[in-house]
């Protein structure tokens, strides 16, 4: 059963709440797995993905599949160090499944955002980060409204108080790596979060 607050004054509450979320169920979407939380807390940046991968749905863990370890590679960060540094969440909390075609993930519904937002907003409250990191292309656009991840990796963003920073989703059935500019892009962007994760 669904449970959702008012206000919440600790993650121990939130994510006790979230664990067991099914709102999006409720609402007649079917899920492939319970919402997936993030370990710890006291991160001192946030990252925001799409919606949790098949790997990530059965471990209840998020970034645990193969573009999780490309992440890693890409930050040169060991598993510890990620999960200390990162408050990982996503725009949706539940791995969605297979899309019709059968190829890659299903990308989560507007409806479903909108449903799993609640959750993010009490994150940032929370966690009031100095730093975002947005991966992906749906997760850019929800956070900065830019239309597609060409346009924005390798920069530097301002929400509030928080500097952002866009990466690619490090997925191994997109194309737009295999493009140089773009791996030049981002080299760039990572380096613009050691900087940020420098000053933290």
């Amino acid at each position: 059963m669904t449970t959702r607050r008012t206000t919440y004054r600790s993650f121990a509450s939130l994510k006790r709440d979230q664990s067991v979320c099914r709102a999006c169920v409720d609402a007649g979407y079917h899920l492939e797995s319970m919402p997936v939380i993030a370990p710890g807390e006291g991160q001192r940046a946030y990252m925001l993905g799409q919606a949790p991968g098949i790997v990530e749905g059965e471990e209840r863990r998020p970034w645990r599949g193969r573009a999780g370890k490309t992440l890693r590679r890409w930050l040169e960060m060991d598993d510890d160090e990620f999960y200390a540094t990162f408050y990982c969440a996503s725009v949706t909390r539940c791995y969605p499944g297979r899309p019709a075609s059968g190829r890659g993930d299903r990308t989560p519904g507007l409806e479903e955002q909108r449903l799993c937002e609640f959750w993010r907003g009490h994150e940032f409250r929370l966690l009031q980060p100095a730093l975002i990191v947005t991966v992906g292309g749906l997760a850019a656009r929800r956070l900065l409204d830019v239309r597609s991840v060409s346009e924005c990796v390798g920069l530097r963003y301002e929400r509030g108080e928080a500097t952002v920073i866009p990466l690619p989703h490090p997925s191994g059935a997109s194309s737009w790596l295999n493009v140089a500019a773009n791996r030049d892009r981002v080299a760039a962007a990572v380096e613009l979060i050691r900087v940020e994760l420098a000053g933290l």
